[in-house]
């Protein structure tokens, strides 16, 4: 051997004792003959709790007791053999005191000159096994969670170039959307074919805005299942995080909405007939106000005035020297006189003449006569003095009007109140505001509060809209918008 050969010996033998020393792994050097511990490093004698001086006296089967010698021997002749450079093993450890734990073995043939030996390395994998045991566990935790989630758990995976994959896709691919995720695998753009064409747009828009903001990709839409030649709404909800400066992915559900969308089409539809059927009755009501208010007015009104002129023609001629019949004409002329009055009043609420005149009369009248009848000051402005709108339209701004009025004289507290009508090319603004305590949301929530609803349905009813606010000091607005047909 060299000079330079017996000096790398030399080193050897001097790292050899700090190796198997400091070593965490155990380490055991076995006679092949005996099956006899020769050497066990400290590491190894921890981990047992046995002393070097116990172990020498075991074999490998007293401390691995599933292990058996005809094991090991077999073992031990494809290392002589050399059919195996080493041998992998797995066995469980069992210490003094009667604890045990899962230990992973390789296993080396050394031909000494001395006598051939098995040079055994091994290390404890409990940590190893618990962080296996609780990835299973999460795992199946996890794969519970997605089989009995309804709908669709799936990542989506978007390419720098455009292209797109379907990286996981759980079982109820084939129940939501009528293809396995076997197919939507190996071809992805299956999916975007299942979408109408008519929602790819907003499909694609809400995908765009996702990764441009990153925050989550909400979308709803509908999907052509041609397995049931039927529509589906599905909504899907995704998270997205970056891969790389390229690449997009998202986590998400897709779950099917069909029920839902259709519950809520059929609120919408229902909703838009009480609308209609509420339109319809206030115009009915309305034509038969004023069928009841002309009535009145003229055969009511009529034959009030020719008993009254019929009366004054009697009493004319009844004797000046009968002073009892005298009275009782002027008491029977007075009361026809009320009656009259009666009448007017009364058609008047029923439907008020003043609209003959105008919106914009009828609401400096009504005014006028709230701050009569009430005591509160109320101030009218308009910026046009005609304003011209169809006869129904004037007339449920009107009442809406009149409605407003009676809340604020129940419920306001006001001591002023202020009213503004506005006449622009695209619509018309009548905007009611007083001073008083204003208006809170269970105000408005109360059972059987049926003004303000009724303004609202008769804003709605003429194509309108209305607003309940509270003013900058206190007080209330209310606010109605009627939008007006654009001239050509």
């Amino acid at each position: 051997m060299t000079q330079e050969g017996n000096l790398i010996n030399k080193m050897h033998a001097e790292w050899l004792p700090t190796i198997l020393q400091g070593s965490v792994s155990e380490i055991y050097v076995l006679r092949c003959d005996t099956l006899r511990f020769e050497y066990v490093n400290p590491a190894a004698a921890n981990n047992l709790q046995y002393s070097i001086v116990e172990l020498a006296e075991m074999s490998p089967t007293a401390i691995a007791r599933d292990m058996t010698h005809e094991a090991y021997e077999q073992f031990f002749q494809d290392l002589r053999n050399g059919s195996q450079a080493s041998v992998a093993i797995n066995t469980i450890h069992t210490r003094k005191d009667g604890s045990t734990y899962p230990i992973e073995f390789q296993l080396f043939y050394l031909a000494s000159d001395a006598e051939p030996v098995i040079i055994a390395i091994g290390n404890d994998v409990s940590s190893r096994d618990k962080s296996d045991k609780a990835l299973r566990a999460s795992e199946s935790r996890l794969s519970a969670m997605v089989s009995n989630t309804p709908g669709l758990v799936y990542q989506f995976l978007l390419h720098g170039d455009g292209q797109f994959s379907f990286p996981y896709l759980s079982e109820g691919c084939e129940a939501l959307l009528g293809i396995t995720a076997e197919a939507l695998h190996a071809n992805p753009t299956l999916f975007v074919e299942l979408i109408l064409p008519e929602d790819r747009q907003s499909y694609q828009d809400a995908m765009l805005a996702s990764i441009e903001q990153m925050n989550n990709w909400n979308w709803e839409g509908r999907i052509w299942i041609e397995k049931w030649k039927d529509v589906k709404w599905i909504n899907l909800r995704a998270m997205p995080r970056m891969l790389d400066e390229h690449c997009v992915q998202w986590e998400g559900l897709m779950t099917n909405i069909t029920a839902s969308r259709l519950e809520q089409e059929e609120i919408i539809r229902s909703r838009a007939q009480l609308a209609e059927l509420s339109a319809h009755i206030d115009i009915v009501k309305e034509q038969e106000r004023t069928h009841i208010a002309r009535e009145i007015h003229d055969d009511l009104g009529g034959n009030l005035t020719a008993i009254k002129m019929a009366l004054a023609l009697l009493t004319r001629r009844l004797p000046r020297k009968n002073a009892e019949l005298i009275e009782k004409a002027d008491y029977v002329e007075s009361l026809v006189d009320r009656t009259i009055e009666s009448v007017h009043r009364i058609a008047g609420n029923l439907r008020p003449g003043i609209l003959d005149f105008g919106l914009v009369a009828a609401i400096d009248w009504q005014a006028r006569e709230f701050e009569k009848q009430v005591g509160i000051p109320c101030q009218f402005s308009s910026n046009k003095t005609e304003i011209d709108l169809a006869l129904d339209q004037a007339t449920a701004l009107f009442r809406i009007f009149q409605e407003a009025l009676t809340n604020i004289a129940k419920h306001a507290k006001a001591s002023l109140v202020t009213v503004q009508l506005v006449h622009t090319r695209q619509y018309v603004r009548l905007e009611i505001v007083d001073n008083g305590r204003g208006i809170q949301m269970t105000d408005r929530n109360k059972p059987k509060s049926f003004g303000i609803r009724g303004m609202v349905e008769r804003s709605i009813a003429m194509g309108g809209s209305l607003s309940v606010s509270t003013a900058p000091k206190g007080g209330t607005i209310v606010a109605i918008n009627v939008p007006l047909p654009e001239i050509a």
